[in-house]
């Protein structure tokens, strides 16, 4: 069977969710789902989650006035049913729960091979280069932007349609068990572990609390599943020796099932490398810059292997992937400046790959102006990192560092304490005045480099330097 809206109906999906009937017909056909009240449209089941900031329950009136024929609610609701009208209601204990229980179901309805990739870095790159590599070998699957959590997760198995042959899944958490319940409902072909880094450490503890997070994947994965790891990451390989399974390895040491050799840094036209594994040797090159590519590269060519994807394919995948905005993309500036967007998030990890990245890029004499923003959920570590990120900008040989947030300060003293002299490091308070000082500073052959938490919103100061211009 191929599950398909608007050919199934409430009874198909009853049985999935462990959920009651209280109204309607069971032969009634659903043409379609949707967790957002406002995007209705007649015929869809609108599916009722209780968020931290809001409760799907409280918008069912409106679902139903734009035509929802069908509802999934909790237990505990206590929405009434209009008597003159002839709605499907489904109770569930839990509707979070119930959609995790959905999707996973869906997930089974198709034949698409289902892979999913976790880590601390990486995550969102990986899943779009395996998704380009994939595409040209049948129609493929993937979550938009980064619903990697337990709704966004399920919402994007929910989207499998019949002609899908490939799914790429990331898989994202902040605490013990989401991983677990993920790899439950995704129940993956294939499993790729990244890497190991200090993040959601409010959640985790330290840094040995986020592989035990990570190797949830492993512990839930099906025996027949493949499992894909960073075998270069000792710390990953070290709790992953927990589990006795034939592993899959990807990175830069010989010991490794797959690697790269050869690399050829070619500063901002971007990276080569030799790709081998298996007896096969592809010569690779991406436009993107950065180490760091090179090992996202790696573990979305695992996935193309494991799934026997032509060489080609590979080759043409990684060349033509452009990047992703906010990413570590650059945009050229017409005062012959260059601008690093680095501002999708931060941590220690990601902070350093950048930064060690920015060294190969300069040119001429051009100078390197940093503007970072604090990183969060680093618990008991957060004012450490932060200090540790200031001297990184110093000994990066920055010519001038700006810093935002609650945690600045630190980030400045860390600086200062490295070398960096008090005229060239400077707190700021708004995007605004980031902004200004930037614009004040930057000549021709610079490269300024923002990178920033989510929650810091520096994407707005990359925004404010563009349009200057526009």
């Amino acid at each position: 069977m191929t599950a398909k809206w608007g050919h199934i109906n409430a009874k198909e999906i009853l049985s999935p969710l462990r959920g009651k009937l209280i109204s309607g017909h069971l032969e009634s056909v659903i043409h379609g789902f949707n967790t957002d009240s406002r995007e209705i449209v007649p015929g869809q089941l609108f599916w009722a989650l209780k968020g931290e900031r809001y409760d799907g329950h409280d918008y069912i009136k409106q679902a139903v006035e734009k035509g929802a024929t069908a509802i999934v609610i909790q237990n505990d609701c206590r929405y009434k049913i209009h008597p003159d009208r002839d709605l499907v209601v489904i109770t569930v204990t839990d509707t979070l729960k119930a959609l995790g229980d959905l999707a996973g179901w869906w997930r089974h309805q198709h034949t698409a091979r289902v892979a999913a990739i976790t880590g601390s870095v990486g995550k969102t790159t990986t899943k779009d280069m395996a998704a380009g590599i994939l595409r040209p070998g049948g129609m493929t699957l993937k979550n938009k932007g980064n619903l990697n959590n337990l709704i966004g997760l399920p919402l994007t198995l929910l989207l499998l349609e019949e002609g899908h042959s490939r799914a790429v899944l990331e898989m994202g958490m902040n605490r013990p068990g989401e991983i677990a319940r993920l790899t439950e409902i995704a129940d993956p072909d294939i499993g790729i572990i990244t890497n190991v880094a200090k993040v959601h450490l409010e959640g985790l503890g330290d840094i040995k609390g986020v592989a035990r997070a990570k190797v949830e994947l492993m512990e839930k994965a099906s025996e027949d599943s493949q499992v894909v790891l960073n075998g270069d990451d000792e710390l990953l390989m070290g709790e992953a020796s927990r589990f006795s399974r034939k592993l899959i390895t990807y990175g830069l040491g010989s010991k490794n099932n797959i690697r790269a050799e050869k690399i050829r840094r070619l500063g901002r036209e971007g990276i080569s490398f030799k790709l081998q594994y298996y007896g096969h040797s592809l010569s690779i090159r991406l436009r993107v810059p950065g180490l760091q590519n090179v090992y996202n590269a790696m573990a979305a060519s695992a996935i193309a292997i494991c799934l026997k994807e032509r060489p080609d394919h590979i080759i043409d995948g990684l060349q033509n992937f452009k990047g992703i905005r906010g990413r570590f993309t650059l945009t050229p500036l017409p005062c012959g400046a260059t601008l690093i967007d680095d501002t999708y998030n931060s941590n220690p990890s990601s902070l350093m790959a950048a930064l060690n990245t920015v060294k190969e890029l300069v040119v001429d004499e051009g100078r390197i102006i940093v503007g970072l923003g604090e990183m969060m959920e680093l618990g008991d570590e957060t004012v450490s990192a932060h200090s540790e990120a200031g001297s990184m900008v110093a000994e990066l040989g920055a010519h001038y560092f700006l810093a935002i947030g609650e945690h600045a300060p630190e980030m400045i003293a860390g600086a200062l304490s490295h070398g960096l002299p008090h005229n060239r490091a400077m707190l700021v308070d708004t995007h605004e005045e980031m902004t200004q000082k930037i614009r004040g500073l930057m000549k021709q052959d610079d490269l300024i480099l923002l990178k920033g938490s989510r929650k810091i919103r520096l994407e707005k100061v990359v925004e404010s330097l563009v349009e200057g211009y526009s």
